[in-house]
């Protein structure tokens, strides 16, 4: 084994933190200042001065901007809360008898894949969010072209439909499979023992789709908030942290369901 080889396993665990934190700086930034959108979330959080946002006609590229805008916010508000699964995936690979399981199956040393597994993780769980953020860029399309939702402020225009997401985002998470989600998102260690046998790609990509199937109907909240607004964007982000790795986390859930039927029930009555 070469030294730099021998360097990477003794500080893999550092190098994987580093990487995970720039990916997630790197998404704070460009959600932040919108880069290649017609404005950026400060000027769009920013609606006293509604009559300088500018349209934009939804053009091939347009539909690219705005994929790449949904996927990199949910990379920025999803990553911090599966990091610490993604970095005990890394730190189980890494233990002596996982190791030696892998050498005796594959007939090889896969200790050179350290750092290669836990990015093919975060690929497989990237690439769940990306599915995603394609549909949510063709439900924004879709409720713009029906004048549902403003295309200066990104929010909706319906008292009706904003009351409704509401509504559905508290009911969900009473429901049964919010909690099978929830459940597999706060136990990460049986999570991955059980499927310790699948691929890291493979792994990540369940991952992601329990923390989908856990966070998707909280993420069209940002409708009702403003799409690109830094205030819903940071709010729902720390909502979905606390729920999933502070302890008895369920418990938030639950009290974020009531306030949102309580809210939507006074604006539909209202």
């Amino acid at each position: 084994m070469s030294r730099a080889l021998e360097l990477l396993l003794r500080h893999d665990r550092r190098i994987i933190i580093i990487g995970l934190s720039s990916v997630v700086i790197a998404s704070v930034l460009f959600t932040i200042f919108g880069i290649g959108m017609p404005q950026s979330a400060l000027e769009m959080t920013d609606m006293a001065v509604p009559v300088l946002m500018i349209t934009a006609p939804w053009t091939p590229s347009y539909f690219v901007l705005i994929f790449l805008m949904w996927w990199v916010m949910m990379t920025a508000m999803m990553l911090p809360s599966a990091a610490p699964t993604i970095l005990l995936f890394a730190a189980l690979d890494r233990c002596p008898k996982n190791r030696e399981e892998n050498r005796n199956e594959t007939g090889q040393d896969n200790r050179k894949y350290v750092i290669v597994k836990p990015v093919l993780f975060l690929i497989g769980y990237l690439t769940i969010w990306a599915v995603f953020s394609f549909f949510a860029t063709l439900l924004q399309w879709t409720l713009e072209l029906r004048s549902l939702v403003s295309p200066t402020t990104m929010m909706v225009t319906s008292g009706y439909l904003g009351a409704g997401i509401l509504l559905a985002a508290g009911l969900y998470q009473f429901s049964p499979l919010k909690r099978a989600c929830l459940r597999q998102c706060r136990n990460p260690v049986h999570f991955l023992t059980e499927r310790k046998r699948h691929s890291a790609l493979l792994m990540g990509a369940e991952h992601g789709t329990f923390c989908l199937g856990c966070c998707w109907i909280l993420m069209t909240l940002l409708f009702f908030g403003g799409i690109m607004n830094l205030y819903w964007i940071a709010g729902l982000a720390l909502f979905i942290l606390f729920e999933k790795l502070v302890p008895h986390g369920h418990w938030i859930g639950y009290a974020g369901g009531i306030l949102l039927i309580t809210a939507g029930g006074y604006i539909l009555i209202a």
